[in-house]
């Protein structure tokens, strides 16, 4: 199973859209690793740069509402999978895109909007984020200190990262 965490990139934002995740006229790629140096290349944000060198370093991706809007792609997911950003935290996911990051192996987590406000707050003082898959708990580390958050996500959802994704759920299954 994959080690889920690491450095944070922060996303403040809701309606972020699988567009801005990765821009249709990359959608004919045929392979996973054609889509790298484009993910989030199309994203408005004030302060993000697509080409800053952190992103690099980004393992965990902390956003608003409505994460992966849009189209119901799954390149969306693989960009962030070929760029070794398997966790996505948000107040609220796009259905398919969400079911689309279990598919693939990797976490959508859902916290309250409180909680993702916590989150925020360790914005810009060099952030880490641990998850403890066993037990669905996270961890936030930063200059600003360290807290905890309790998640949920279903029994079938956690099988799938379990087993590393969907096609390798099914191989064990069927």
């Amino acid at each position: 199973m994959k080690t889920f965490g690491g450095k944070v990139l922060f996303l403040d934002r809701s309606d972020i859209n699988t567009d801005e995740i990765i821009p249709a006229k990359y959608l004919t790629e045929i392979s996973k690793e054609a889509l790298k140096p484009h993910m989030l290349e199309d994203l408005k944000l004030e302060g993000f740069d697509p080409r800053d060198p952190e992103l690099q370093e980004a393992r965990v991706i902390v956003t608003r509402a409505n994460f992966g809007c849009g189209s119901s792609r799954e390149h969306a997911p693989w960009v962030f999978e070929i760029n070794d950003i398997n966790v996505v935290i948000a107040s609220g996911f796009a259905r398919i895109f969400r079911q689309n990051m279990f598919n693939c192996g990797m976490l959508a987590i859902e916290l309250a909007e409180g909680a993702i406000d916590r989150l925020f707050a360790h914005r810009g003082a060099n952030a880490s984020l641990s998850v403890d898959f066993k037990n669905s708990r996270i961890e936030i580390k930063s200059d600003k200190g360290s807290e905890g958050f309790d998640y949920s996500v279903s029994g079938f959802d956690k099988a799938l990262v379990e087993a590393g994704g969907w096609v390798e759920f099914a191989d064990a299954k069927y």
